[in-house]
């Protein structure tokens, strides 16, 4: 890994946090399904989650770049920052385009952890990555929107108090372009469920607290407005390159993980009279592991240093998304292979992050529309949609 150790005081504190919560916690709560609540709170109560909250409303005014210091850590510990990362992320499009009232209304309260802003509405059945053709509808009546329509795939939904909500206020149509007429909401879960907003849970093969949401007709105040009424799609944009550079960070963490168990396994392990490790086709992988991860890191703070410094990181964030993610499932795959049949085994927490690492294949952006967006914003070439 790069020599020099990003925040070193963040990352040990974070270390000895997660030492509270070793595998058979996670264990447990893989099994049941259940939130890990304990973890949250203990990570909120520390401060780690309002890093990036500037300290005039709570937090520790911190940039990027100590965000994915404790994720990163988080998850080389074994532990899991998908319960509560959003936390991070989300509050950045009140932060930036929300008014002072907003602002002072909430973001002390989430840096607190007396409210909880976990949930990102965006995702829909029908639109998946192209988001311009999402239809959930916000009407103007009054002093309210009336809202309507379907998302899916919304993580924490079930555990947060506040949500951002993308909808549309013009129909896609009806607006000069297609990313025009879309707005957003600061939605109170807490009033919103059984009122106009039904959740339901989504089982998958991992513990991501998954949830499709109903909205039929629930009143939200206008005053719940972020920003301009028809520009949210560029609002939550950095949110998205905030997202995919944490989640980068937290497969480096993954990555970091796997290879930490791979290479003290193949130590120990012996088989014929040596340790694994010996033998060429074992320790070659692992190595090679190490190179991968060794050089996404790299991509991953350049991405946060770019955000840190306001320039655009668009196609830095994606990338960075990209390669840390496909370093940490090679690292998991490697990983499993030199544990064999030990790996599958619940006790050694293997297959459960290895589980939990596959999802950033695919979320919060597919591989293959990351190279789309290369393709046709850095190389030139023709769009194939």
């Amino acid at each position: 890994m790069p020599n020099a150790e990003t925040f070193p005081e963040i990352r040990e504190a974070v270390r000895r946090l997660c030492a509270g919560f070793p595998g058979e916690y996670w264990r447990e709560k893989d099994r049941d399904r259940a939130y890990p609540g304990e973890f949250v709170r203990a990570l909120t109560e520390s401060g780690f989650l309002s890093v990036l909250i500037p300290e005039a409303y709570g937090g520790s005014g911190l940039g990027l770049g100590a965000a994915i210091a404790v994720l990163e850590e988080v998850h080389r510990s074994g532990c899991n920052g998908g319960a509560s990362h959003a936390q991070m992320y989300t509050m950045g499009t009140l932060l930036k385009h929300g008014s002072e009232a907003q602002k002072r209304a909430y973001l002390p309260a989430i840096a607190s952890g007396e409210l909880r802003l976990q949930a990102f509405g965006v995702t829909e059945p029908g639109a998946g990555t192209d988001t311009t053709r999402i239809t959930t509808f916000a009407r103007r009546d009054g002093d309210h929107y009336i809202v309507r329509g379907q998302k899916i795939w919304i993580s924490r939904a079930e555990h947060s108090d506040l949500m951002v909500l993308l909808c549309r206020t013009t129909a896609r149509e009806d607006a000069a372009r297609p990313s025009d007429g879309m707005s957003v909401l600061l939605v109170d879960m807490r009033q919103a469920v059984g009122n106009g907003l039904t959740i339901r849970p989504i089982r998958t093969m991992l513990n991501h607290a998954s949830t499709e949401l109903f909205f039929d007709d629930l009143r939200v105040p206008v005053e719940s407005l972020i920003g301009k009424e028809g520009q949210g799609f560029r609002y939550i944009l950095d949110g998205m390159n905030a997202e995919r550079i944490l989640i980068a960070a937290e497969c480096i963490g993954d990555a970091k993980f796997f290879i930490d168990r791979a290479s003290a396994y193949a130590r120990e392990r012996e088989v014929f009279g040596r340790p694994i490790g010996q033998n060429q086709g074992v320790q070659f992988p692992i190595a090679r592991a190490h190179v991968q991860t060794s050089a996404a890191d790299l991509m991953v703070r350049h991405a946060a240093d770019l955000f840190d410094d306001g320039q655009p990181c668009g196609t830095e964030a994606n990338m960075a998304k990209m390669l840390a993610s496909e370093a940490s499932w090679f690292a998991a795959d490697t990983c499993l292979q030199v544990h064999g049949g030990f790996g599958f085994a619940e006790e050694y927490d293997i297959e459960r992050k290895f589980r939990e690492t596959r999802l950033y294949q695919v979320a919060p952006i597919s591989t293959n529309l990351i190279l789309s967006h290369v393709g046709n914003h850095v190389l030139g070439l023709p769009k194939s949609f």
